[in-house]
């Protein structure tokens, strides 16, 4: 029962609260606007719908359109200059969870010195303390990170594929906009991968050692919702309730990891992507899953993978195993069981080196688990995911 909670964002959520940004008392005078490099944003109007309601609450704004889907730092570097050239006084991160993690790592930069990874732990990150960032708004599009309801932000360096989480106080978003309006348009593969990255975000929270009250009611209405609508979702993007129950479990799966976190299964992905930066996030927590949970599953809190299981979807769980069934079972439903790590050029003589980049880059992750894998098993792992 002991835990300490801080969540300063104020969530607006709910069909048209992206009106929201024309009404609300802004942090600033003048946005960077972060986007992706993509065509989404400005395709379906959502840019413009934000700079409107901007305008509307005179602000002016800067565009910064480069973000990849695993953001990079050289990128978080360049958007910080232009930040500070244009003598922007807040950022709004606009579109996915990259846009949004960018946005924030951009924050900081803005008004800190140095590089980037001066500021990472992990990896070669010198681990200085972060104390200041210019305000965030997020504003998502998507279903999948959570970003919009915890302070955390994934970014990659290039030379040596160190792809790390960070986050402190001060990357809490001023404000976020969750607008199942806005995600009507994401594609069925995307809309599946960033479900499981969601259902991922809480039950890793709720089988890690850090779980605790708070974070269980949030992770197990998350999984549940989950179970329910995300087949549906990714059946029929244009079924509103679906998209509306599926942001939802992502932000409460944001609440779980501000008060829980995530374990080692985000470790051996970001490691996976940090080498192959073709690889969606989702996508690649998707092929380890069921190896994982299956080893842990075995060792650790079978009463917690029972509840895991019931909230899926599978009433008459007793064991801990049928949660890997009810897993596997939502995999196929979503159209995602038969992920192939070769398709992203992910060779199979690559998992002990990768073994060891998860615990080199992302190790503070295999200290909160409540087994401690050994670098044979997370190669095991790996090895029998590999298709």
């Amino acid at each position: 029962m002991n835990f300490a909670y801080y969540m300063p964002a104020r969530l607006f959520f709910g069909k048209g609260a992206i009106e929201r940004l024309g009404t609300e008392r802004l942090p600033g005078k003048k946005a960077l606007i972060v986007i992706s490099a993509g065509t989404s944003m400005r395709k379906y109007g959502y840019l413009d719908r934000v700079t409107e309601q901007l305008e509307k609450n005179g602000a002016s704004y800067v565009l910064f359109d480069k973000i990849l889907p695993n953001p990079i730092k050289s990128h978080v570097m360049e958007g910080a200059a232009l930040c500070k050239a244009e003598e922007c006084d807040f950022v709004i991160g606009l579109g996915g969870g990259s846009s949004i993690d960018s946005a924030k790592a951009i924050a900081v930069m803005a008004v800190n010195p140095g590089d980037y990874w001066d500021y990472i732990s992990g990896g070669s990150g010198k681990g200085q303390p972060v104390k200041k960032a210019l305000p965030v708004i997020a504003i998502t599009t998507t279903a999948g990170t959570g970003t919009e309801a915890d302070p955390w932000t994934v970014i990659t360096k290039e030379d040596g594929g160190e792809k790390i989480g960070g986050g402190w106080d001060c990357t809490f978003p001023y404000f976020s906009i969750i607008d199942p309006d806005l995600m009507m348009t994401v594609p069925a593969h995307l809309t599946a991968y960033q479900g499981f990255d969601a259902l991922f975000h809480s039950t890793e929270g709720y089988i890690n050692k850090t779980a605790n009250t708070l974070s269980d009611l949030y992770a197990l209405k998350a999984i549940e919702l989950i179970g329910s609508y995300l087949p549906r979702a990714v059946k029929d993007g244009s079924d509103a309730e679906a998209r509306e129950m599926v942001a939802l479990a992502n932000t409460l799966a944001g609440m779980v990891e501000t008060a829980s976190g995530c374990t080692s299964e985000h470790s051996l992905e970001h490691a996976l992507s940090g080498f192959h930066p073709d690889l969606p996030h989702g996508a690649g927590l998707i092929m380890v899953s069921l190896e994982y949970y299956r080893l842990f599953s075995a060792k650790v809190c079978p009463e917690r993978f029972v509840a895991m299981a019931k909230a899926l979807g599978k009433a008459d769980a007793d064991k801990p195993e049928d949660f890997v069934e009810a897993l596997a079972d939502l995999q196929k439903a979503c159209g995602v069981d038969n992920l192939k790590m070769s398709d992203y050029g992910i060779q199979a003589d690559e998992m002990e080196k990768t073994a060891h980049h998860a615990l080199d880059t992302m190790g503070g992750l295999f200290e909160v688990d409540r087994y401690q894998l050994s670098v044979p098993e997370i190669v095991s792992i790996l090895e029998k995911s590999y298709r």
